[in-house]
C-alpha cells in the first residue's frame, strides 16, 4: 500500500492489506484485531501527520524513524513545515538529516524491512530524494544492495549527481554489471559458439545443444506400451562447429530517457560478445545524435558511465550511420535496441532498413522492456520495420542470445 502524496509504502504488507477480514468463529474479536492492525499500518503510511489520531504500534519506533528519515523529504519539497505535528500539544520532531546519517539509515532499513521493500527504498533514496551521501560515502556505497532497479535509477539521475558521488556510482554499477555478466555469459558463450554439428555427439549438456531425434532413438527400447510413456535415461546432445569466419555485430542502442534498463543489458551483452571468438562488435548509442562507443564495448561499466540518457530519438540517423560502416554485408548483423518511438523521419528510416536488407545485412530489432519485462514500444513503427526487412521481437537478454545464435549460422 502506498500513500499517493508521499510515496510512502506499507513496510510489511502488500496491496490490499487493509481489506476487511471475516472470521466465522469470533467475528467481534477478529474485527477488533483487524482494526488495530489497520490503524497501525495507516500510521506507518501517514507518518507524523497521524501522530495523535493513530497511535504508534509497539516495536514500530525504528520502522517509523527509518520511514520518516526518507519520506518526510517529500513534505519538505512540497513546502510543509515539520516543526509540529497536526493536533499535537507539544512540539513534534523536526526533520534533521544529521539525526540519522545515511549510512546508519541504510543499515537500519536493511534489518527492519523485507528485501523487496528495502530495495524499493534504496531506489527512492537515490532517484527521488537525491540522497547522494549514500554514494559519496564509500562504506555506504558498498552497503547498497545491488539490483537492476537501483542501477537503472542511478543511470537516470547520473547527470544530477555531484563529483563526490562519482566513485560510489561506479561501485554500484560495477557490482550490478558483474552480477548480470555472471548470469548471461554462459548463455551467450553457448548460443554463439558456432553452428550445430549433428554428426558429432557432445558431452556438453545444455538445452541449446539438445538432440531430440537421437534422444528418441536411444530410448525407444524403454517405451512402455501399457502406460504409453517413454522412459528417457540417455539424453543426447550435439556438438558445435567452430566458426572460421568473423561476424560483425553492429549494436545500435537508443539512449532516450525511457531506455535505462535496455541500455544496461545492451552494454553487458556487448561486453560479453566482445570477448567471444569470431565476433567483432561495433557499439553505438544514439538519441538525436550518434556516438560510437566501439572502443569501450569490452567494458560495460565504462559504456554506462559514458552514455547520456535523455533527449530525443532519431533512429533514421542511427541506421544511416550503420549503413556507412558495413563493409561485408553477408557477414554483418545490425541489432537495433529501441522503443521505436521515432522522432525523425520514418520514411528515411524505412528506406535505410530496406537498403540494408537488400544488401544482405541481417537486421534484428529488439524492443524495449519495462521494469516488469513487459514490452514497451511503438507497435506501428515496429510493424513497418518488419515489413521493410527487419526481424522484430521483444525478448529477454537470455532469449536474445539464443536468437542471435540462430542468425549467426
Amino acid at each position: 500500500m502506498t500513500d499517493p502524496h508521499t510515496g510512502r509504502a506499507d513496510p510489511h504488507l502488500g496491496r490490499g492489506a487493509l481489506a476487511p477480514v471475516t472470521d466465522r468463529a469470533g467475528g467481534a474479536a477478529t474485527s477488533q484485531v483487524t482494526d488495530q492492525e489497520a490503524a497501525r499500518r495507516w500510521r506507518l503510511v501517514l507518518g507524523r501527520y497521524a501522530a495523535q489520531e493513530l497511535q504508534q504500534g509497539p516495536g514500530d519506533a525504528g520502522i517509523e524513524r527509518a520511514l520518516q528519515y526518507l519520506y518526510d523529504r517529500e513534505y519538505v519539497e512540497r513546502g510543509h513545515r515539520l516543526g509540529k505535528q497536526p493536533g499535537a500539544r507539544g512540539g513534534g520532531g523536526s526533520l534533521d538529516p544529521s539525526a540519522l546519517k545515511a549510512l546508519d539509515w541504510l543499515g537500519q532499513a536493511r534489518t527492519l524491512f523485507p528485501r523487496e521493500t528495502f530495495e524499493r527504498m534504496q531506489v527512492d533514496a537515490v532517484s527521488r530524494y537525491r540522497l547522494t551521501e549514500l554514494l559519496a560515502d564509500p562504506t555506504a556505497a558498498e552497503a547498497l544492495e545491488p539490483s537492476r532497479e537501483l542501477a537503472t535509477a542511478l543511470l537516470q539521475v547520473r547527470g544530477r549527481l555531484d563529483d563526490r558521488a562519482a566513485a560510489g556510482l561506479r561501485t554500484v554499477i560495477a557490482r550490478v554489471v558483474e552480477d548480470i555478466v555472471r548470469r548471461l555469459r554462459p548463455q551467450f558463450a553457448t548460443a554463439l559458439s558456432g553452428r550445430k554439428d549433428r554428426s558429432r555427439r557432445s558431452m556438453h549438456k545444455v538445452s541449446q545443444n539438445f538432440d531430440g531425434k537421437r534422444t528418441l532413438q536411444a530410448n525407444l527400447s524403454r517405451y512402455d506400451p501399457e502406460s504409453g510413456r517413454l522412459i528417457v535415461q540417455d539424453v543426447r546432445f550435439v556438438s558445435r562447429a567452430r566458426r572460421t569466419l568473423t561476424w560483425e555485430v553492429v549494436l545500435l542502442v537508443d539512449q532516450s530517457g525511457s531506455m535505462a534498463a535496455s541500455l544496461l543489458y545492451s552494454a553487458v551483452c556487448a561486453g560479453i560478445m566482445s570477448a567471444l571468438p569470431g565476433i567483432s562488435v561495433r557499439l553505438a548509442v544514439f538519441d538525436t545524435s550518434v556516438v560510437d562507443l566501439s572502443h569501450l564495448a569490452h567494458d560495460p561499466v565504462a559504456v554506462l558511465l559514458t552514455a547520456q540518457l535523455g533527449g530525443g530519438t532519431d533512429i533514421a540517423k542511427a541506421m544511416r550511420y550503420a549503413e556507412q560502416r558495413v563493409t561485408n554485408p553477408s557477414r554483418t548483423v545490425v541489432v537495433l535496441v529501441s522503443d521505436f518511438e521515432e522522432g525523425g523521419s520514418v520514411a528515411q528510416l524505412l528506406a535505410s532498413v530496406r537498403r540494408l536488407a537488400e544488401s544482405g545485412v541481417r537486421l534484428l530489432g529488439l524492443a524495449a522492456l519495462d521494469e516488469s519485462a513487459e514490452p514497451v514500444y511503438d507497435q506501428g513503427t515496429a510493424r513497418r520495420l518488419a515489413e521493410s526487412g527487419m526481424h522484430v521481437a521483444a525478448l529477454t537478454p537470455e532469449r536474445f542470445a539464443e536468437w542471435l545464435g540462430e542468425v549467426l549460422v
